[in-house]
């Protein structure tokens, strides 16, 4: 059978490496490089072998790596200029290499041309993109998949069939020729497709770990980071971070660099397309998209096809499905938009899949904090500028702790959108299950705990050794929920007062040494930064809290004591689910019997003979007081309804008009403030921008802000106020239970 080697090549000295290369593995093969090769003139049985001359970097501290100097230099060691190459191999034969791709016949390419390839498209010009690619698979096997980037991506979305065949669509859709929206949408994708180098991935990593190494010391799963290497190895991998800090994406692509894995695609926002940073950020796999573009439906489609190609191709993916960083600490509602087009892409792909990797990244401390908060309490949020991206850097110098990063259960996208494929809200809930899994993934760190024990407490201040008191029931409760707790030594003794002092530090707290004892508070202003912290870890406490406010309804007589032993639960479990409706725009809940299964499992650890005895009032006073101070409820919930209350007053005094949801929050900001400094709100952080936002989306969802035919108005919202105030009378009970706990162990 004849055989001809492609070379790709661009020196003689690479040629001459490729040659020495076929002479010595293929003997009986003509060499030829890629364009000297004319394929429709080959006989149909002629193998045709892809080869390429690979340059690796020089061997620096252990590994072979480009640095910083080398850019600086107008070098670039992967592709060395011509006239310096045969000097280089002369003195470092090991840094050029050739690799072969898999090798096909003439007849075979033919074949695959025929069904895959645009209508136009010539054999040759498909030949030679199919050797560049199959080399470019080779390649990856010496350098290793952390070097896995789409190349010549254009050319093969403008080359295929699906590409033209679906803009011909488009075209007809909006009346104009098929070849100028074909046009448009290939100028459109040049704006955002990420034109990888291995250079720039090299430069990026390199470059901006500073913005993280110093601030963090960065721990990963390894057991789970190598299942998730396995997996990879047969599909493409979507993570799904939470977004906490502008470095999230650079914590999280260190991590998986330093495994091995292939770089994500990222798809952040053009607001932080800023030079020097966008060029550089472009070339090592960062996708900058408008933030909306719902009204330019061929940006849409170019989106689309380039979602399509990624999907097809395995590459991994990466976006915040929160949209933005976090304002409170807690996850934000998912944005469904990229979701939605990659669910597109998987339908229009036959036996296609992605994995969904819900991620979790976590800080003891962040410094962004303090703007994150003054935006949640109504400030402007600052735009990012070149000034901005240096003063970040500057600030990003101070250590702050840990910084994790964990992995929630993977899942087959498909699969779930198969289970949900008749339910219209079905890709809403398979982001829940996203936002579930992350928050499942979250640990909870010795900083979320000091903002727990302290918030929610006015503004008294606490000394070491009664923190400690209300940190040590946490931390039972995280072990025997097996959650992923801190490390107990940093709430107990010096190590608290280690995480104490490095709060003070951040300016979150405040202590005092004028009186006998030292004692510890929230600084002036701060109460948002230390709820963010608290936020963080708030998630694993919820289900607890409602558990302990419906054993409260059942201990005031609230269900009526009039029940069976059946009856009295079934009440209590409609309690539970109403004030699980109340905080349905706070926490992602999962279906109504998973959430009641967590919730026997509650109450397996406050009661455990709670199945078989029967509910009397006498037992659920029994059982709330016999937590020993273990009640969570009063810090876990009262901000939510708090600001819940503000809402609702607002809405009942603004009676049956239709109020808009921006003025409410600006009313809100000022109406939350007077009742903070009235003592009738009891968590200052509950004055939030984002606080009342959930509140207003819940207006809106029981139909409080316009109405309907079968809704009175003012008389549901004055139904809804006289709720909250009664789940604010239930916390303020707990206090008083706390209290009276307290005292009994003093």
């Amino acid at each position: 059978m004849p055989a001809i080697v492609l070379a790709e090549v661009r020196t003689s000295c690479e040629r001459e490496a490729v040659a020495e290369w076929a002479a010595a593995t293929h003997p009986e093969a003509t060499l030829r490089t890629l364009g000297e090769v004319d394929p429709d003139g080959l006989d149909p049985d002629t193998s045709l072998i892809p080869a390429r001359a690979v340059w690796l970097p020089p061997v620096r501290r252990g590994e072979r790596r480009v640095s910083m100097a080398d850019v600086l230099a107008l070098s670039n060691p992967r592709r060395p200029m011509a006239f310096r190459q045969s000097a280089i191999r002369n003195r470092a034969p090991d840094r050029l290499r050739v690799v072969a791709g898999e090798a096909a016949t003439v007849d075979d390419l033919r074949t695959r041309h025929a069904s895959a390839s645009a209508e136009g498209e010539s054999f040759a010009s498909y030949v030679a993109l199919q050797a560049s690619l199959s080399a470019e698979r080779a390649e990856r096997q010496l350098v290793g998949d952390r070097y896995k980037v789409p190349r010549l991506v254009a050319e093969q979305i403008g080359s295929s069939a699906r590409f033209r065949t679906n803009a011909a669509k488009l075209a007809a859709e909006l009346g104009r020729p098929a070849a100028a929206v074909v046009a448009e949408a290939t100028d459109k994708m040049s704006t955002f497709v990420a034109t990888q180098s291995r250079l720039m991935d090299d430069v990026f990593s390199s470059t901006f770990r500073a913005l993280y190494e110093r601030t963090w010391t960065v721990s990963a799963d390894l057991d789970t980071l190598g299942k998730l290497r396995t997996l990879n190895k047969t599909h493409g991998l979507i993570f799904l971070p939470s977004h906490r800090s502008y470095v999230d994406t650079l914590v999280l692509s260190e991590i998986l660099r330093s495994h091995d894995f292939p770089p994500n695609l990222v798809l952040g926002g053009n607001n932080l397309a800023l030079w020097p940073l966008a060029p550089i950020a472009r070339r090592a796999g960062v996708i900058f998209i408008r933030r909306r573009f719902g009204g330019d439906p061929v940006y849409k489609f170019a989106m689309r096809s380039y979602l399509s190609f990624i999907v097809e191709k395995r590459f991994n993916l990466e976006w915040y499905i929160e949209g933005g960083r976090s304002r409170t600490g807690k996850l934000r509602p998912p944005k469904l938009g990229l979701l939605s087009y990659v669910v597109d892409a998987l339908a229009n792909l036959e036996n296609a899949d992605m994995m969904v990797v819900p991620t979790s990244i976590v800080y003891d401390q962040l410094h962004e904090i303090g703007a994150i908060a003054r935006e949640s309490a109504g400030g402007t949020k600052k735009p990012e500028s070149v000034t901005w991206l240096l003063k970040y850097a500057k600030a990003q110098r101070t250590y702050m702790g840990e910084a994790r990063v964990r992995f929630g259960e993977p899942f087959s996208l498909r699969e779930a959108i198969d289970k949900v494929a008749d339910d219209p809200a079905g890709l809403e809930k398979v982001a829940f299950t996203v936002m579930d899994e992350i928050n499942a993934a979250t640990p909870i760190s010795a900083t979320s705990l000091a903002g727990f024990a302290l918030l929610g407490a006015g503004d008294r201040a606490y000394t070491v050794a009664e923190i400690e008191t209300i940190l040590a029931p946490l931390l039972d409760y995280i072990d025997a929920r097996g959650l992923p707790g801190p490390d107990p030594s940093l709430c107990r003794g010096l190590g608290l007062q280690t995480t104490l002092r490095e709060l003070e530090t951040a300016k979150v707290l405040q202590r005092f040494t004028g009186g006998p004892d030292t004692v510890w508070s929230i600084a002036p202003n701060s109460h948002a930064i230390a709820a963010y912290y608290r936020n963080g870890a708030l998630h694993h406490f919820v289900d607890r809290a409602i558990v302990e406010v419906a054993l409260l309804a059942a201990l005031d007589g609230d269900l009526g004591h009039d029940h069976e032993h059946e009856t009295m639960l079934a009440a209590a479990q409609e309690e539970a689910l109403r004030i699980r409706d109340l905080l349905k725009f706070e926490f992602f809940f999962p279906t109504k019997t998973e959430f009641l299964h967590r919730l026997g499992g509650e109450v397996d650890l406050i009661a455990p003979e709670w199945r078989t005895v029967t509910p009397s009032a006498e037992w659920f006073h029994n059982t709330l007081l016999s937590t020993s101070g273990a009640l969570f409820a009063r810090r876990t919930l009262q901000p939510f309804f708090d600001a819940q209350l503000v809402v609702a007053q607002l809405l009942v005094s603004g009676g049956a008009a239709a109020l808009g949801k921006e003025q409410v929050i600006a009313d809100g900001l000022g109406l939350g403030r007077q009742l903070a400094l009235q003592g009738v709100v009891r968590s200052q952080d509950s004055v939030s921008t984002e606080l009342y936002d959930a509140a207003y989306r819940l207006a809106e969802n029981r139909r409080l802000i316009s109405g309907g035919d079968d809704v009175d108005v003012v008389s549901a919202r004055t139904a809804w106020l006289a709720e909250v105030e009664q789940m604010r009378d239930r916390l303020a009970r707990i206090a008083a239970i706390e209290v009276a706990q307290e005292e009994a162990l003093s």
